[in-house]
């Protein structure tokens, strides 16, 4: 019989949760419950790398022995570019450098808006890339849905060179002359 320990480097999903530098509770929290954990491992995912930033909320770590998502979790990190190249699926904050850099990694990427910042112009960017299908945009209310729906097939990559419209739409939001 195989067990977790078995299992080769291959066969490791990694979903890689970031929230960057700030406290973003309410998004640990949520990819925390067993329902979330339990519909990522129902879509194969192995592992579940949860970077906490600032946040006071401690997620529950796990080896994964019965069966479940092997989780763990750590603050801060000089760069997560190691951390993305190794996911298979990444849930962010909607900081604009997070969403780039795995858009550019070509990963599939669920976006987490954070309700509790003022004047979020980070929501608007998620939700145009969404729009255009690049990403998937959630709120930390309704992440169990997104995943539970994820339709991995739907996205349609990201090229930088789709920057221009989405540097208007930023320049518009801040009050920017649109030339």
């Amino acid at each position: 019989m195989e067990t977790s320990s078995d299992n080769n480097f291959k066969s490791k999903r990694i979903v890689f949760v970031t929230v960057g530098t700030t406290s973003f509770d309410s998004l640990v929290r949520s990819v925390d419950t067993e329902q979330v954990k339990e519909e990522l491992s129902k879509k194969g995912y192995t592992h579940l790398v949860i970077q906490m930033g600032r946040g006071s909320y401690i997620p529950k770590k796990s080896s994964g022995e019965d069966g479940s998502l092997v989780v763990d979790y750590f603050t801060f990190s000089s760069s997560i570019a190691d951390y993305l190249t190794s996911a298979s699926l990444v849930i962010s904050h909607a900081g604009s450098g997070s969403i780039f850099e795995t858009l550019r990694l070509r990963k599939p990427l669920i976006v987490v808006v954070n309700e509790d910042l003022m004047d979020n112009h980070q929501s608007e960017l998620a939700e145009e890339l969404a729009e255009r299908k690049h990403l998937f945009c959630a709120h930390p209310q309704t992440l169990y849905q997104v995943i539970q729906s994820l339709e991995l097939e739907s996205i349609i990559p990201y090229h930088p060179g789709d920057a221009t419209p989405v540097a208007k739409l930023i320049n518009r939001h801040l009050g920017f002359p649109a030339d």
